[in-house]
């Protein structure tokens, strides 16, 4: 049997734990964000409280677990996402764990660059040729494409199999698992015969500098993997390996489109132009206004 909790319970119980997060840094909506994945109560029965004078609520953990989960959290510092398993974005549930960067709301717009830069492309049969996604993680960029080109081929790969059997997990559950292909490997490495045949590459790979992992949120230097966040001593060095790279596996009006991170823009921008390979080159803004993609074609 499920455990079950009193309304007012579980009232007592979030407002200690929020008060017990905002003391140590964390935002209190975590708490809420936690309960609406382990109950059924929705937002606006937490922003009402209106779950207070229930008789009986059920949960997936009992309080004693709750407890030691939110203990975690604020103790260690582990993500909320790694401590229940998923992550929401777009519009799916991932599993993920520390073998996987937690996917952010800002990527989500990598998805819809991508398709508007499908429809700017000279190539006639663009959503429906092989289009890659490197470095894939959890599958987060993969399966969005996958959603959204229903006629297209998609290829992921990553450097760890770990992640690679997670993104597979995400893709089988999702039911994308027969639309995306996964390779093992490191960047392009698994993908030697599509040479002059992708259509799209899409990439959020390591960009932050390697003396400035320190200075990152405990949250993310001590949990998430380095190997998805170390973009060596200037934070371009992956940068530069896919825009070199990017030009021999592109076929001509190809798309080339990245993440990365703040005041990158213009060196990325000026290194694509460099290479002489790339045209329409172009930097796009997140929601926040912050450059955050890089986009070319092949020429």
């Amino acid at each position: 049997m499920p455990p079950k909790v009193s309304g007012n319970e579980l009232y007592l119980w979030r407002q200690e734990s929020k008060s017990l997060g905002i003391k140590a840094g964390i935002s209190p909506q975590e708490v809420d964000w936690l309960l609406q994945e382990i109950s059924c109560l929705d937002t606006l029965a937490l922003s009402l409280e209106s779950f207070r004078d229930v008789e009986e609520i059920e949960l997936k953990h009992n309080l004693s677990e709750l407890t030691k989960l939110w203990q975690i959290r604020i103790q260690k510092r582990m993500p909320i996402q790694y401590l229940l398993g998923i992550a929401h974005w777009r519009h799916f549930t991932l599993k993920v764990s520390p073998d996987v960067l937690i996917p952010r709301p800002e990527t989500e717009l990598i998805i819809d660059l991508a398709i508007q830069a499908s429809k700017n492309s000279p190539l006639v049969d663009l959503t429906s040729s092989h289009w890659v996604d490197l470095g894939t993680g959890s599958g987060a960029i993969a399966i969005g494409l996958a959603q959204m080109l229903p006629q297209a081929q998609i290829h992921a790969t990553d450097i760890s199999q770990k992640a690679l059997a997670i993104a597979k997990e995400n893709a089988q559950t999702l039911g994308f698992h027969e639309r995306i292909q996964f390779h093992q490997g490191s960047w392009w490495d698994s993908l030697s015969e599509f040479k002059g045949k992708i259509s799209a590459m899409i990439s959020n790979p390591p960009y932050i500098p390697s003396d400035l992992i320190s200075e990152l949120q405990p949250e993310v230097q001590k949990h998430e993997p380095l190997l998805a966040l170390d973009g060596g001593i200037d934070g371009l060095q992956c940068l530069n390996y896919l825009i070199i790279s990017g030009a021999d596996y592109l076929r001509s009006g190809g798309i080339w489109l990245v993440e990365m991170m703040a005041g990158q823009g213009k060196k990325v921008a000026a290194m694509l132009q460099a290479s002489g390979q790339y045209s329409n080159i172009q930097v796009h803004s997140d929601l926040a206004g912050i450059d955050r993609f890089a986009l070319a074609y092949r020429k």
